[in-house]
């Protein structure tokens, strides 16, 4: 166990959540999703997560790996093209993991998802909140574009709206 890991998530105000993805931000967020979703068939959801359980830290869950939980959680992975993406920020850690489904990972591959986080991540780090997951969302939803573009309306598979866990 990772004892400066263990105490960012003890010590991690509760209230800093709400802070830093304000109704503001949230709607934001929902908007870019929508946006990008007029311009490809994929389907994009985002989950923020405050801190991770006491049991959990304990035993070494990874961000990662709780992204996937989330993914299948939240039923990313049932869309109709194998399409859709989960973008999890995991808050305490400032780690961004994208949880993409097989018919788009194979498409875009995994280099181009870490470019995403890895951008994201520097942003999350200068405080840049709301900056930092609509530029990332445009930035996935402009990949979807390219292996998935939309050329008439379709079905919006999965909500638009933010999830916090």
């Amino acid at each position: 166990m990772n004892l400066k890991r263990l105490l960012k998530h003890l010590v991690l105000p509760p209230w800093l959540l709400r802070r830093v993805f304000s109704p503001s931000t949230m709607h934001a967020i929902e908007v870019a999703i929508a946006a990008g979703e007029m311009h490809h068939r994929g389907q994009i959801r985002f989950a923020v997560e405050e801190t991770l359980a006491l049991a959990a830290l304990w035993r070494g869950k990874t961000g990662h790996e709780r992204a996937l939980e989330v993914f299948a959680d939240l039923r990313v992975w049932d869309t109709e093209h194998n399409n859709g993406v989960l973008v999890y920020l995991l808050l305490a850690d400032r780690d961004v993991e994208i949880v993409a489904d097989r018919g788009i990972h194979r498409a875009v591959g995994e280099a181009a998802w870490e470019e995403i986080c890895r951008t994201m991540e520097v942003a999350l780090h200068a405080e840049e909140f709301e900056i930092a997951v609509v530029r990332g969302i445009e930035a996935i939803g402009a990949l979807l574009a390219a292996h998935y573009p939309r050329h008439e309306p379709g079905a919006n598979e999965l909500p638009d709206m933010p999830v916090v866990l």
